[in-house]
């Protein structure tokens, strides 16, 4: 693989870095479908990072529709659709980026769960429940996070809902590090496991608006968490 890859500061979230420097490579054109991507263990050396770290990364990649994980075999880059969405992640999010990301967010993901709830196939609710089990208090768990939410996206068999979450999947990144700031870790993965768990049920149940009620209260009890109040209720 001959894509060159820049240091980083500490002061950057590293795994958005990270990402943004393989989808350059990848839209470049230096990395192209079908090339195998480093192992954990030689991107961690090569970024000086930590392995959990290139994990969100690659989560964020996958999120996005630019690479695919074997399991067993590794991360590969794969074929995107031409109209791929990517935004400028130069700006920086604080509260009032916070506000209008969740603007977009709310009705895209409560329209997602009710799609969901009436086009999943038992393959989604088992990744669903795969990606609910990894949610851990480190940086696993938000990348576990991050596919739960893209597996509901996944699961209304409409690709625009992939492409578009997976666009701002790296702001979600930065929603979930500030909720972790504001709370103890383990606190916010008692609250998500809850509500991922009780939004998994509605969706299995096959009923879009009980699954669209309770993605309405897991994205206020998100927004909640940085200290926003969208009037959404619970």
């Amino acid at each position: 693989m001959a894509a060159d890859f820049t240091q980083i500061t500490r002061t950057e979230h590293l795994p958005a870095r990270i990402a943004a420097q393989f989808a350059q490579q990848i839209q470049k054109g230096v990395l192209m479908p079908g090339d195998k991507l480093p192992t954990e263990h030689a991107l961690s050396q090569t970024f000086g990072v930590s392995r959990t770290v290139i994990r969100e990364a690659i989560a964020q990649l996958r999120n996005e529709g630019m690479i695919e994980t074997r399991q067993g075999v590794g991360a590969f880059v794969i074929e995107r659709p031409t109209r791929h969405i990517r935004l400028d992640d130069s700006a920086r999010m604080d509260k009032h980026a916070f506000r209008d990301l969740f603007q977009l967010r709310v009705p895209l993901e409560i329209e997602a769960a009710g799609l969901a709830a009436l086009a999943h196939r038992p393959e989604h609710l088992d990744q669903m429940d795969a990606a609910m089990m990894r949610t851990e208090a480190n940086a696993d768990g938000i990348a576990a996070d991050l596919e739960f939410h893209r597996v509901i996206a996944v699961a209304t068999g409409n690709d625009y809902f992939v492409q578009f979450l997976g666009a701002i999947s790296d702001r979600i990144i930065h929603t979930i590090v500030e909720s972790r700031r504001r709370m103890p870790p383990e606190e916010i993965v008692d609250h998500v496991r809850r509500e991922h768990g009780l939004l998994r049920e509605a969706i299995a149940s096959g009923d879009p608006e009980r699954a669209r009620a309770a993605m309405r209260a897991h994205m206020a009890g998100s927004a909640e968490r940085v200290a926003l109040d969208l009037g959404l209720g619970r």
